[in-house]
């Protein structure tokens, strides 16, 4: 039998899954600049998330990678880190003491926990990450661009109980407009390549401020528009829009 799946959105990309017993953050922004805005309330603080057995991050992004806000906020750093190279060397150096490099197709484990790199692209390096435990698989998708390699994650790791996607297509003013970014619609192609069990997307109320989005970024904030092409291009897939705090129970 399974193990029970939740997941409970604090805000943007930082996510609480929760597998079994096994508690994993995700990508963590708790804090605000004048050109980074949440857009939505923060559904905890450091100090009320309790015991984390194992944090992710995918790049190293402010909004991705908010580690003073976890040292600040008295975090346990000797707590598991994962993520890319680029991550842990920011990590050791604001005090984490086991930090496990992996890198696109690499694994580590933390007890039960098994946690694979997968391919990303952003305007960094970046990559997402496949998290297993108790029979559940769970694919997060950080803020990445749609990577080709990623339509094969079903292939190589079974049934995708709960995917969690980028979906605003932000793009780069000062750079052309750049997307760095999957967008609704290339967000909903990914889905229907994952097909899961249950889809929930994130990565949409972020802004810039009101002179940051005229000249720095734009991106589309409804995610309707996603679950929109998901159920054009992928019908028989469940997708929640979820307010951060809310505890989704994956089947």
């Amino acid at each position: 039998m399974s193990a029970s799946l939740t997941v409970t959105r604090i805000g943007h990309a930082c996510q609480l899954i929760e597998i079994g017993g096994i508690r994993v953050l995700t990508d963590p922004w708790f804090t605000q600049t004048p050109t980074y805005y949440q857009g939505e309330p923060v559904a905890a603080t450091v100090g009320s998330l309790g015991r984390v057995d194992a944090l992710v991050v995918t790049h190293e992004h402010y909004d991705h990678c908010d580690l003073d806000a976890l040292v600040d906020g008295g975090f346990d750093l000797d707590t598991p880190l994962l993520g890319p190279g680029t991550v842990a060397a920011i990590a050791r150096d604001k005090g984490f003491r086991d930090v496990r490099v992996i890198e696109a197709w690499e694994s580590a484990t933390v007890g039960d926990l098994t946690v694979t790199a997968t391919p990303g692209e952003h305007g960094v390096h970046e990559v997402t990450f496949v998290i297993q435990a108790g029979g559940r698989t769970v694919f997060f998708g950080g803020d990445s661009l749609r990577v080709p390699e990623l339509d094969t994650i079903p292939e190589r790791f079974g049934h995708v109980d709960l995917a969690i996607l980028p979906t605003n297509g932000l793009c780069i003013r000062p750079m052309d407009l750049r997307q760095v970014v999957m967008d609704a619609e290339e967000a909903a192609g990914l889905t229907a390549a994952l097909k899961p069990t249950l889809a929930v997307p994130h990565h949409y109320a972020f802004h810039s401020g009101r002179l940051g989005d005229r000249m720095i970024t734009k991106g589309d904030q409804d995610p309707r528009h996603y679950a929109d092409a998901v159920a054009r291009l992928a019908p028989e897939i469940d997708v929640r829009l979820v307010l951060p705090g809310t505890v989704v129970t994956v089947p």
